[in-house]
C-alpha cells in the first residue's frame, strides 16, 4: 500500500481513530495538542493498540518522543516541532517522517530533513486553526510537486470531497482531510465516498 494513502484524515481523539479504523481507512493522523509527555505516551500507545492488526497506519503528530517509545512507525512534524526534534533519534527509530510546509523557506527546511512526504497547506481557507499563511490555492500544488519530484505531496487545508479530483489532477499524491470528516453530518458516509475515490484511482 502507498504511504500516505490518497485519503488521509486527521483527527484529535481515540474515538475517531477507532471509528476510521473500523471503516477501513489506510492512513490516520492523530493530532492532539497541549499534552505532557506521559499523556502523549498514553494516547499514542492507546491509538497504536486500536490500529494494531488492521490496515490502518497511525501517524503521530508532533509527539516524536512518545512515537519512539510507543513503537510507532509514522510521524508528522510541523516546522516548529521539526526545529526542536532529534532527527537522528527519529531516523534511528525507523520512523517515516512527514513535514508541513507553507512557503519556500519551509520547503527548503523540510527537504533538508529528507522527509517521506511533504504537506502543503492551507490549500483553501480553513477555520479550524488560525493560520499565519494565506490560502495557497490549487496552482501551488503543481509548482510544489515539480520541485519535490518523487517525494509524495500531501495537500491540506479546507479541502472537501468535491475538490478532490481537481487537487489530484494538480499533482497531489494524497489529501489530508479534517473538517470534511469530523464536522460532517454523516461522517461514515463521507469517509466511504473518499475511500471509493481512492479505490477508483488505485
Amino acid at each position: 500500500m502507498p504511504y500516505p494513502d490518497r485519503f488521509y484524515p486527521v483527527v484529535d481523539s481515540l474515538q475517531w481513530v477507532e471509528r476510521l479504523t473500523k471503516l477501513g481507512v489506510g492512513t490516520i493522523q492523530l493530532r492532539t495538542k497541549e499534552l505532557d509527555d506521559s499523556q502523549a505516551l498514553q494516547i499514542v500507545s492507546d491509538a497504536l493498540a486500536i490500529t494494531k492488526g488492521t490496515q490502518a497506519k497511525l501517524v503521530v503528530n508532533d509527539y516524536w518522543r512518545a512515537a519512539i517509545v510507543a513503537g510507532a512507525e509514522y510521524l508528522h512534524l510541523g516546522q516548529e516541532d521539526l526545529a526542536e526534534a532529534d532527527l537522528k533519534a527519529i531516523r534511528e527509530a525507523g520512523l517515516k517522517l512527514g513535514i508541513s510546509t507553507h512557503d519556500d523557506s519551509e520547503l527548503a527546511t523540510a527537504l533538508a530533513a529528507e522527509p517521506d512526504y511533504v504537506a502543503l497547506g492551507p490549500i483553501f481557507f480553513t477555520t479550524l486553526k488560525s493560520m499565519r499563511f494565506e490560502p495557497q490555492g490549487i496552482p501551488k500544488i503543481t509548482e510544489w510537486k515539480k520541485r519535490i519530484g518523487t517525494i509524495p505531496l500531501v495537500a491540506i487545508g479546507g479541502i472537501k470531497f468535491e475538490h478532490a479530483a481537481e487537487i489530484f489532477a494538480a499533482g497531489a499524491d494524497s489529501i489530508a482531510v479534517v473538517s470534511d470528516v469530523t464536522q460532517n453530518a454523516d461522517p461514515d458516509a463521507r469517509v466511504r465516498q473518499w475511500l471509493g475515490l481512492s479505490a477508483e484511482a488505485a
